[in-house]
């Protein structure tokens, strides 16, 4: 029995789809939350400042006393996963590109898979290589949609201007996928949008498969609580929490009652 939080973090709202995932499979778990809000976005940053930025909030949830750390954010993931692990070899570290590509392997059946994500995440190719590691034969094409994070982040995850924006990227899709990958934590949140642009198509959003990892390492480790009351959830910020506060409630579907700031970490 370990009573310890679940350290998450992401670069801003999106690692939240990932959190409520999280509370829904393990809702006596505690979660301390950080979103990186005054250096979002990651998908346009160098690999040595995302793994900069990375080992920083990794070092803060462990000195938080973080059991486990999930890396909610895609771009962190493909740039960063690696050295964290190495770093910290003491915690167990899961990303969000595993459980996510092997969610699409077992939902395509013609063999072709479409992937969004942000520029970095896109460039590293991390979707690709995970995939073909497990079937070669599988054809990916890949878009990058980097105005698609400032959208969520703003609050405008539907009308006209983001209907625009999704279907100028995700045209080349429809006919030659049968399965997408929400490449990205915070296009979940865009799901409904995405799926009026897409026809026939299965969106993969590795939130859940991401919980079920978490679930998996944890029982590993033996680092389940067995505690009966419902766990808490502390999120941290770096900037603007009474916007994440507001947007965050909704993305969440519930209020966010620990909320703190945070300047020098």
């Amino acid at each position: 029995m370990d009573k310890r939080p679940i350290g998450v973090f992401d670069s801003g709202l999106g690692g939240l789809t990932v959190v409520k995932a999280l509370k829904g499979l393990l809702p006596n778990e505690s979660i301390l939350y950080f979103g990186d809000t005054a250096r979002l976005p990651y998908g346009v940053k160098s690999k040595d400042l995302v793994e900069q930025y990375s080992r920083q909030i990794t070092r803060f949830l462990i000195k938080k006393n973080a059991k486990m750390i999930i890396v909610a954010c895609n771009t962190a993931t493909a740039m960063a996963l690696n050295k964290l692990k190495k770093d910290f070899r003491n915690v167990p570290i899961i990303g969000v590109i595993e459980p996510g590509s092997e969610q699409a392997i077992s939902k395509t059946s013609s063999r072709q898979i479409g992937v969004i994500g942000t520029i970095a995440t896109i460039k590293s190719n991390a979707y690709e290589e995970s995939i073909k590691k497990k079937d070669r034969d599988i054809n990916i094409i890949s878009k990058a949609c980097p105005l698609f994070v400032p959208f969520v982040e703003e609050g405008l995850t539907e009308g006209g201007a983001i209907n625009e924006v999704v279907k100028h990227y995700l045209s080349l899709f429809n006919n030659n996928v049968d399965t997408l990958i929400l490449g990205c934590t915070h296009y979940p949140l865009l799901k409904d949008v995405i799926s009026k642009n897409t026809t026939q198509i299965i969106l993969i959003d590795s939130a859940a498969a991401v919980a079920k990892e978490a679930y998996k390492k944890l029982q590993e480790h033996r680092l389940l609580t067995h505690d009966t009351s419902i766990g808490t959830l502390q999120c941290y910020v770096t900037d603007l929490p009474m916007r994440f506060e507001k947007l965050g409630n909704i993305f969440l579907g519930e209020e966010i009652k620990h909320l703190h700031l945070v300047n020098d970490f």
